[in-house]
Protein backbone atom coordinates (compact mmCIF):
# COMPACT_ATOMS: atom_id res chain seq x y z
CA UNK A 1 0.00 0.00 0.00
CA UNK A 2 1.45 3.23 -0.58
CA UNK A 3 1.79 5.46 2.16
CA UNK A 4 -0.49 8.63 2.32
CA UNK A 5 0.70 12.15 2.11
CA UNK A 6 -1.38 14.29 4.52
CA UNK A 7 -0.37 17.45 2.56
CA UNK A 8 -0.93 15.47 -1.11
CA UNK A 9 -3.47 13.22 0.07
CA UNK A 10 -4.72 12.09 -3.39
CA UNK A 11 -1.24 12.55 -4.92
CA UNK A 12 -2.36 15.23 -6.86
CA UNK A 13 1.83 16.48 -7.58
CA UNK A 14 1.27 13.08 -10.30
CA UNK A 15 -1.30 15.03 -12.16
CA UNK A 16 1.22 18.18 -13.31
CA UNK A 17 3.88 17.73 -16.24
CA UNK A 18 7.38 18.46 -15.51
CA UNK A 19 7.34 21.97 -16.12
CA UNK A 20 4.19 22.47 -13.70
CA UNK A 21 5.93 20.62 -11.12
CA UNK A 22 8.58 23.02 -11.19
CA UNK A 23 6.67 25.75 -11.17
CA UNK A 24 5.27 24.25 -7.85
CA UNK A 25 8.51 24.11 -6.32
CA UNK A 26 9.94 27.17 -7.13
CA UNK A 27 6.97 29.59 -6.26
CA UNK A 28 6.55 27.23 -2.72
CA UNK A 29 10.24 28.04 -2.20
CA UNK A 30 10.12 31.93 -3.22
CA UNK A 31 6.86 32.05 -0.55
CA UNK A 32 8.49 30.05 2.34
CA UNK A 33 11.87 32.04 1.96
CA UNK A 34 10.67 35.50 1.11
CA UNK A 35 6.92 36.14 1.61
CA UNK A 36 6.01 33.83 4.77
CA UNK A 37 8.80 35.79 7.16
CA UNK A 38 7.02 39.22 6.41
CA UNK A 39 3.94 39.08 5.46
CA UNK A 40 2.62 39.26 8.57
CA UNK A 41 4.49 42.63 8.81
CA UNK A 42 2.84 43.76 5.43
CA UNK A 43 -0.48 42.83 6.07
CA UNK A 44 -0.04 44.86 9.57
CA UNK A 45 1.45 48.05 8.02
CA UNK A 46 -0.78 48.05 4.43
CA UNK A 47 2.42 48.00 2.27
CA UNK A 48 3.06 45.75 -0.60
CA UNK A 49 7.20 45.91 -1.33
CA UNK A 50 7.17 47.43 -5.04
CA UNK A 51 9.95 45.54 -5.27
CA UNK A 52 8.74 42.16 -5.44
CA UNK A 53 7.41 43.07 -8.86
CA UNK A 54 11.25 42.81 -10.11
CA UNK A 55 11.36 39.67 -8.30
CA UNK A 56 8.23 38.28 -9.78
CA UNK A 57 9.59 39.41 -13.53
CA UNK A 58 12.87 37.46 -12.80
CA UNK A 59 10.98 34.11 -12.58
CA UNK A 60 8.40 35.03 -15.20
CA UNK A 61 5.47 34.94 -13.49
CA UNK A 62 4.20 38.35 -14.71
CA UNK A 63 1.89 37.88 -18.37
CA UNK A 64 3.46 33.95 -17.66
CA UNK A 65 0.40 32.59 -19.79
CA UNK A 66 0.82 34.98 -22.82
CA UNK A 67 3.44 34.32 -25.65
CA UNK A 68 6.19 36.74 -26.63
CA UNK A 69 6.81 40.46 -25.64
CA UNK A 70 9.26 38.49 -22.86
CA UNK A 71 6.42 36.43 -21.51
CA UNK A 72 7.19 32.84 -20.87
CA UNK A 73 4.09 31.46 -22.81
CA UNK A 74 3.63 28.39 -20.13
CA UNK A 75 0.41 26.40 -20.08
CA UNK A 76 -3.11 27.39 -18.01
CA UNK A 77 -2.28 24.77 -15.71
CA UNK A 78 1.86 26.17 -15.10
CA UNK A 79 -0.05 29.71 -14.19
CA UNK A 80 -2.98 28.21 -12.30
CA UNK A 81 -0.30 26.42 -9.67
CA UNK A 82 1.73 29.72 -9.67
CA UNK A 83 -1.60 31.56 -8.13
CA UNK A 84 -1.92 28.59 -6.00
CA UNK A 85 1.64 29.05 -4.26
CA UNK A 86 1.74 32.49 -4.26
CA UNK A 87 -1.63 32.97 -2.35
CA UNK A 88 -0.96 30.03 -0.04
CA UNK A 89 1.25 33.46 0.49
CA UNK A 90 -0.69 35.84 0.62
CA UNK A 91 -4.04 36.83 -1.59
CA UNK A 92 -2.85 40.39 -1.98
CA UNK A 93 0.40 38.81 -4.40
CA UNK A 94 -1.78 36.07 -6.18
CA UNK A 95 -4.21 39.64 -6.78
CA UNK A 96 -0.62 41.11 -8.22
CA UNK A 97 0.49 38.95 -10.12
CA UNK A 98 -3.47 38.35 -11.63
CA UNK A 99 -4.21 41.97 -12.14
CA UNK A 100 -0.72 42.51 -13.73
CA UNK A 101 -1.17 39.60 -16.23
CA UNK A 102 -4.53 38.73 -17.01
CA UNK A 103 -6.26 42.39 -16.38
CA UNK A 104 -3.13 44.43 -17.83
CA UNK A 105 -1.41 42.86 -19.86
CA UNK A 106 -3.84 40.56 -20.96
CA UNK A 107 -5.98 43.62 -22.64
CA UNK A 108 -2.72 45.02 -24.59
CA UNK A 109 -1.58 41.75 -25.74
CA UNK A 110 -5.05 40.64 -26.99
CA UNK A 111 -6.49 43.87 -28.44
CA UNK A 112 -3.77 46.20 -28.29
CA UNK A 113 -1.32 47.45 -31.65
CA UNK A 114 1.83 46.24 -32.29
CA UNK A 115 3.28 49.60 -31.05
CA UNK A 116 1.13 49.52 -27.53
CA UNK A 117 2.17 45.75 -27.18
CA UNK A 118 6.12 47.19 -27.85
CA UNK A 119 6.26 49.74 -25.51
CA UNK A 120 4.31 48.33 -22.74
CA UNK A 121 4.27 44.55 -22.30
CA UNK A 122 8.19 43.65 -22.07
CA UNK A 123 8.87 46.07 -19.65
CA UNK A 124 5.77 44.95 -17.47
CA UNK A 125 6.79 41.12 -17.71
CA UNK A 126 9.79 42.24 -16.08
CA UNK A 127 8.36 44.00 -13.54
CA UNK A 128 9.67 47.48 -14.69
CA UNK A 129 6.04 48.60 -15.19
CA UNK A 130 3.11 48.17 -13.09
CA UNK A 131 -0.15 47.92 -14.72
CA UNK A 132 -3.89 48.46 -13.57
CA UNK A 133 -7.47 47.50 -14.73
CA UNK A 134 -9.96 50.50 -14.53
CA UNK A 135 -13.61 49.12 -14.66
CA UNK A 136 -15.25 48.95 -11.47
CA UNK A 137 -16.71 52.18 -10.43
CA UNK A 138 -18.55 53.90 -7.20
CA UNK A 139 -21.78 53.16 -8.38
CA UNK A 140 -21.05 50.00 -11.50
CA UNK A 141 -20.25 46.89 -10.22
CA UNK A 142 -21.49 43.96 -10.97
CA UNK A 143 -23.24 45.90 -14.11
CA UNK A 144 -20.59 47.42 -15.39
CA UNK A 145 -22.18 48.35 -18.03
CA UNK A 146 -23.24 51.27 -16.43
CA UNK A 147 -20.41 52.71 -16.22
CA UNK A 148 -20.32 56.51 -16.13
CA UNK A 149 -16.70 57.15 -17.51
CA UNK A 150 -16.79 58.85 -21.31
CA UNK A 151 -14.07 58.89 -23.95
CA UNK A 152 -15.08 61.76 -26.43
CA UNK A 153 -12.87 62.61 -29.90
CA UNK A 154 -11.67 65.98 -29.88
CA UNK A 155 -10.00 66.41 -33.27
CA UNK A 156 -7.53 63.80 -33.28
CA UNK A 157 -7.50 63.27 -29.27
CA UNK A 158 -9.37 61.20 -27.12
CA UNK A 159 -10.28 63.21 -23.91
CA UNK A 160 -11.68 60.73 -20.54
CA UNK A 161 -13.41 61.97 -17.29
CA UNK A 162 -15.12 59.69 -15.08
CA UNK A 163 -13.81 57.79 -11.79
CA UNK A 164 -13.24 54.11 -11.31
CA UNK A 165 -12.79 52.58 -7.45
CA UNK A 166 -11.56 49.23 -6.18
CA UNK A 167 -8.72 49.40 -8.47
CA UNK A 168 -5.92 47.03 -7.80
CA UNK A 169 -2.63 47.79 -8.13
CA UNK A 170 -3.61 51.94 -8.93
CA UNK A 171 -1.72 53.72 -6.65
CA UNK A 172 1.52 51.97 -7.74
CA UNK A 173 0.68 51.68 -11.61
CA UNK A 174 2.75 52.79 -14.34
CA UNK A 175 -0.38 52.18 -16.88
CA UNK A 176 -3.72 51.89 -16.19
CA UNK A 177 -6.37 49.78 -18.94
CA UNK A 178 -9.50 52.42 -18.79
CA UNK A 179 -12.85 51.33 -20.22
CA UNK A 180 -14.90 54.37 -21.16
CA UNK A 181 -17.82 54.62 -22.87
CA UNK A 182 -17.93 56.15 -26.64
CA UNK A 183 -20.55 56.70 -29.24
CA UNK A 184 -18.68 53.76 -31.13
CA UNK A 185 -19.63 51.95 -27.91
CA UNK A 186 -16.93 50.58 -24.66
CA UNK A 187 -13.49 51.21 -25.53
CA UNK A 188 -10.41 49.92 -23.61
CA UNK A 189 -7.45 53.06 -23.49
CA UNK A 190 -4.12 52.50 -22.28
CA UNK A 191 -3.32 55.34 -20.36
CA UNK A 192 -0.06 56.69 -19.04
CA UNK A 193 -0.48 57.21 -15.20
CA UNK A 194 1.81 60.27 -15.81
CA UNK A 195 -0.54 61.98 -18.26
CA UNK A 196 -1.83 65.18 -16.73
CA UNK A 197 -5.54 64.81 -14.91
CA UNK A 198 -4.93 61.33 -14.42
CA UNK A 199 -4.61 61.20 -10.12
CA UNK A 200 -5.20 58.32 -7.53
CA UNK A 201 -5.97 58.07 -4.54
CA UNK A 202 -5.55 54.91 -1.69
CA UNK A 203 -8.14 53.24 -0.28
CA UNK A 204 -7.44 52.94 3.21
CA UNK A 205 -9.32 51.27 6.42
CA UNK A 206 -9.39 47.71 5.06
CA UNK A 207 -9.41 45.27 6.65
CA UNK A 208 -8.67 42.49 4.30
CA UNK A 209 -6.43 42.55 1.12
CA UNK A 210 -4.32 44.79 3.31
CA UNK A 211 -0.84 43.71 1.85
CA UNK A 212 -2.68 44.70 -1.15
CA UNK A 213 -2.82 48.62 -2.85
CA UNK A 214 -6.07 49.50 -3.70
CA UNK A 215 -6.90 52.96 -5.20
CA UNK A 216 -9.31 55.11 -6.56
CA UNK A 217 -8.60 56.50 -10.04
CA UNK A 218 -9.89 59.84 -10.99
CA UNK A 219 -9.75 60.97 -14.96
CA UNK A 220 -10.03 65.11 -14.84
CA UNK A 221 -9.90 65.68 -18.91
CA UNK A 222 -7.36 63.46 -19.69
CA UNK A 223 -6.32 63.43 -23.34
CA UNK A 224 -5.06 61.04 -24.62
CA UNK A 225 -3.37 60.82 -28.60
CA UNK A 226 -6.05 58.64 -31.18
CA UNK A 227 -3.20 55.22 -31.12
CA UNK A 228 -4.05 54.70 -27.37
CA UNK A 229 -7.37 53.54 -27.67
CA UNK A 230 -7.09 49.56 -28.33
CA UNK A 231 -7.89 48.91 -31.66
CA UNK A 232 -8.80 45.04 -31.49
CA UNK A 233 -12.19 44.85 -29.26
CA UNK A 234 -15.27 47.03 -28.97
CA UNK A 235 -18.11 46.58 -26.84
CA UNK A 236 -18.18 44.75 -22.95
CA UNK A 237 -16.57 41.79 -24.35
CA UNK A 238 -13.49 43.29 -24.14
CA UNK A 239 -12.93 44.10 -20.30
CA UNK A 240 -15.81 40.65 -19.54
CA UNK A 241 -12.75 38.64 -21.56
CA UNK A 242 -9.83 40.01 -19.19
CA UNK A 243 -12.25 39.19 -15.99
CA UNK A 244 -12.51 35.39 -17.18
CA UNK A 245 -9.00 35.14 -17.27
CA UNK A 246 -8.26 36.61 -13.92
CA UNK A 247 -11.05 34.51 -12.36
CA UNK A 248 -9.35 31.32 -13.53
CA UNK A 249 -6.24 32.49 -11.48
CA UNK A 250 -8.53 33.31 -8.84
CA UNK A 251 -10.08 29.36 -8.20
CA UNK A 252 -6.55 28.10 -8.06
CA UNK A 253 -5.33 30.90 -5.67
CA UNK A 254 -8.43 30.39 -3.30
CA UNK A 255 -6.87 26.37 -3.10
CA UNK A 256 -3.40 28.27 -1.93
CA UNK A 257 -4.92 29.81 0.71
CA UNK A 258 -7.31 27.07 1.94
CA UNK A 259 -4.05 24.27 2.18
CA UNK A 260 -2.24 26.78 4.02
CA UNK A 261 -5.18 27.17 6.32
CA UNK A 262 -4.95 23.07 6.47
CA UNK A 263 -1.74 22.50 6.90
CA UNK A 264 -1.56 25.67 9.78
CA UNK A 265 -4.12 23.58 11.65
CA UNK A 266 -2.70 20.23 11.20
CA UNK A 267 0.81 21.38 12.51
CA UNK A 268 -1.21 23.47 15.09
CA UNK A 269 -3.18 20.55 16.67
CA UNK A 270 -0.28 17.54 16.14
CA UNK A 271 1.81 19.84 18.59
CA UNK A 272 -0.46 21.37 20.80
CA UNK A 273 -1.26 19.12 23.99
CA UNK A 274 -4.85 18.99 26.12
CA UNK A 275 -5.96 17.25 28.68
CA UNK A 276 -2.69 14.99 28.70
CA UNK A 277 -2.79 14.60 24.18
CA UNK A 278 -2.15 16.13 21.09
CA UNK A 279 -5.37 17.71 20.05
CA UNK A 280 -5.22 16.33 16.74
CA UNK A 281 -6.28 13.16 18.89
CA UNK A 282 -9.42 13.85 19.54
CA UNK A 283 -11.98 12.72 17.30
CA UNK A 284 -13.93 15.89 16.70
CA UNK A 285 -10.62 18.17 15.99
CA UNK A 286 -9.90 14.32 13.69
CA UNK A 287 -13.61 15.30 11.85
CA UNK A 288 -12.56 19.00 11.33
CA UNK A 289 -9.25 17.77 9.64
CA UNK A 290 -10.55 15.55 7.24
CA UNK A 291 -13.53 18.00 5.93
CA UNK A 292 -10.98 20.37 6.04
CA UNK A 293 -8.39 17.78 3.70
CA UNK A 294 -11.44 16.71 1.52
CA UNK A 295 -12.48 20.39 0.72
CA UNK A 296 -8.86 21.33 -0.29
CA UNK A 297 -8.27 18.46 -2.47
CA UNK A 298 -11.47 18.53 -3.81
CA UNK A 299 -11.52 22.21 -5.24
CA UNK A 300 -7.57 21.06 -6.28
CA UNK A 301 -9.06 18.33 -8.30
CA UNK A 302 -11.17 21.07 -9.96
CA UNK A 303 -8.90 23.73 -10.63
CA UNK A 304 -7.22 21.39 -12.57
CA UNK A 305 -9.58 19.30 -14.46
CA UNK A 306 -10.27 23.72 -15.35
CA UNK A 307 -7.03 24.69 -16.42
CA UNK A 308 -6.77 21.26 -18.60
CA UNK A 309 -9.49 22.41 -20.19
CA UNK A 310 -8.24 25.47 -20.63
CA UNK A 311 -5.00 24.41 -21.57
CA UNK A 312 -7.20 22.50 -24.37
CA UNK A 313 -9.26 25.87 -25.79
CA UNK A 314 -12.72 24.21 -24.61
CA UNK A 315 -13.29 26.16 -20.90
CA UNK A 316 -16.20 28.05 -20.84
CA UNK A 317 -17.20 30.99 -18.89
CA UNK A 318 -19.52 29.23 -17.00
CA UNK A 319 -17.41 26.85 -16.17
CA UNK A 320 -14.67 29.58 -14.25
CA UNK A 321 -17.66 30.67 -12.52
CA UNK A 322 -18.48 27.58 -11.43
CA UNK A 323 -14.44 27.15 -10.24
CA UNK A 324 -14.17 30.68 -8.67
CA UNK A 325 -17.16 30.49 -7.11
CA UNK A 326 -17.35 26.91 -5.11
CA UNK A 327 -13.12 26.80 -4.49
CA UNK A 328 -13.51 30.76 -2.98
CA UNK A 329 -16.67 29.11 -0.63
CA UNK A 330 -14.91 25.65 0.45
CA UNK A 331 -11.68 28.11 0.96
CA UNK A 332 -13.66 30.20 3.35
CA UNK A 333 -14.83 26.92 4.91
CA UNK A 334 -11.66 26.16 5.60
CA UNK A 335 -9.70 29.12 6.79
CA UNK A 336 -12.67 29.78 9.41
CA UNK A 337 -12.62 25.95 10.74
CA UNK A 338 -8.68 26.44 11.30
CA UNK A 339 -9.15 30.18 12.92
CA UNK A 340 -11.58 28.23 15.83
CA UNK A 341 -9.00 25.42 15.51
CA UNK A 342 -6.31 27.56 17.07
CA UNK A 343 -8.50 29.74 19.59
CA UNK A 344 -7.03 32.31 20.82
CA UNK A 345 -3.90 32.33 18.71
CA UNK A 346 -6.00 32.21 15.49
CA UNK A 347 -6.79 35.45 15.65
CA UNK A 348 -3.17 37.03 16.00
CA UNK A 349 -0.98 37.19 12.95
CA UNK A 350 1.56 35.24 14.01
CA UNK A 351 -0.29 32.47 12.05
CA UNK A 352 -1.67 32.81 8.80
CA UNK A 353 -5.18 31.70 9.71
CA UNK A 354 -7.22 34.75 10.37
CA UNK A 355 -5.00 36.58 7.77
CA UNK A 356 -6.40 34.29 4.60
CA UNK A 357 -9.78 34.56 6.18
CA UNK A 358 -9.92 38.42 6.07
CA UNK A 359 -8.47 37.70 2.78
CA UNK A 360 -11.08 35.58 1.01
CA UNK A 361 -13.95 37.71 2.05
CA UNK A 362 -12.37 39.89 -0.71
CA UNK A 363 -11.82 37.36 -3.10
CA UNK A 364 -15.47 36.24 -2.59
CA UNK A 365 -16.92 39.47 -3.52
CA UNK A 366 -14.18 40.63 -6.34
CA UNK A 367 -14.25 39.38 -10.00
CA UNK A 368 -17.54 38.61 -10.09
CA UNK A 369 -19.52 38.31 -6.53
CA UNK A 370 -20.37 34.59 -5.61
CA UNK A 371 -23.95 35.72 -6.57
CA UNK A 372 -23.60 37.26 -9.93
CA UNK A 373 -21.34 33.41 -10.37
CA UNK A 374 -24.64 32.10 -9.54
CA UNK A 375 -26.50 33.80 -12.06
CA UNK A 376 -23.80 32.85 -13.76
CA UNK A 377 -24.95 29.00 -13.45
CA UNK A 378 -28.14 29.66 -13.63
CA UNK A 379 -28.42 31.13 -17.11
CA UNK A 380 -26.18 28.04 -18.37
CA UNK A 381 -28.38 25.48 -16.09
CA UNK A 382 -31.61 26.95 -17.81
CA UNK A 383 -30.56 29.58 -20.80
CA UNK A 384 -32.81 31.94 -18.73
CA UNK A 385 -31.16 35.35 -17.73
CA UNK A 386 -32.10 36.34 -14.61
CA UNK A 387 -29.96 39.41 -14.54
CA UNK A 388 -32.51 42.03 -14.44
Amino acid sequence: MPKLDPRDFLALDSLLGDDEKMVARTLRQLVTEKIKPDIGTWFEEGVFPRELALEFGKLGLLGMHLSGYGCAGMSAVSYGTACLELEAGDSGLRSFVSVQGSLAMFPIWKYGSEEQKQEWLPRMAAGEAIGCFGLTEPDSGSDPSTMRTTARRDGGDWVLNGTKMWITNGGIADVAVVWAKTDEGVRGFVVDTTTEGFRTSKVGHKMSLRASVTSELVLDNVRLPADAVLPGVVGMRGPLSCLNEARFGILFGAVGAARDCYETALDYTMNRRQFGKQLAGFQITQQKLADMLIRVNRAHLLALHLGKLKDAGALAPAQISFGKKDNVQQALTVARQARAMLGASGITLEYPVIRHMNNLESVYTYEGTNEVHTLVLGQAITGLGAFR
